[in-house]
C-alpha cells in the first residue's frame, strides 16, 4: 500500500468523495488548502449526483489538471498544452475504465449499485488514476509540487 493509498482511504475515511480527494491530492502537492474548491468539487461526485453522469475521478481530474495549467483570472491563458493534458487524462481513464467496467459512468464503474462507493472499484481506480495525472504533467513539463508559475504575467 502506498503512501497515496492511505492518503485516499484517510480522506474517504473523513467523509470527501472521489472528485474531492482528487482535489486535495494535487493540493496537497501544491502545499495549499482551497477549502471552496474542495466544496465545489462535491457537485462532480457520484455520477454528478445521480450516477448516470461521468465519474467524479474523471471529471475531478480534468479540474485538477486546470489547477496546473488553466485559465483563473482575467490577465491569464490557460497554457497551450492543457487540451493535450485533458485529452490525455480522458483518453487514459476512458481506455481503463471501458474495458473493465464498460464505461466512464458512475454506474458503469458501480455495476449499478449506487449510493456509496466501492474501496475494491474506486479506492483503486482513484489511486491509478492520480499517478496517471501526475505522469501527465510530469511528461508535459510541470513539476506536480508547483502551480503556475505567474511572475512573468504581472
Amino acid at each position: 500500500m502506498t503512501d497515496t493509498d492511505l492518503r485516499i482511504m484517510q480522506l474517504h475515511g473523513a467523509g470527501y468523495c472521489c472528485a474531492q480527494i482528487i482535489i486535495i491530492l494535487c493540493l496537497d502537492n501544491l502545499q495549499q488548502e482551497n477549502p471552496g474548491l474542495v466544496r465545489a468539487a462535491q457537485g462532480l461526485c457520484m455520477g454528478m449526483g445521480d450516477c448516470a453522469g461521468t465519474c467524479g475521478i474523471l471529471s475531478g481530474g480534468l479540474c485538477a489538471l486546470g489547477l496546473y495549467a488553466g485559465k483563473g483570472t482575467d490577465t491569464e491563458a490557460a497554457e497551450d498544452n492543457y487540451p493535450l493534458l485533458v485529452e490525455n487524462f480522458r483518453e487514459w481513464f476512458k481506455e481503463r475504465t471501458t474495458s473493465e467496467f464498460g464505461g466512464i459512468n458512475c454506474n458503469n464503474i458501480l455495476d449499478d449499485e449506487c449510493g456509496a462507493p466501492r474501496a475494491d472499484r474506486c479506492g483503486v481506480l482513484l489511486g491509478e488514476a492520480y499517478a496517471e495525472l501526475v505522469n501527465i504533467l510530469l511528461d508535459n513539463g510541470y513539476d506536480p509540487a508547483e502551480g503556475r508559475d505567474l511572475s512573468d504575467e504581472y
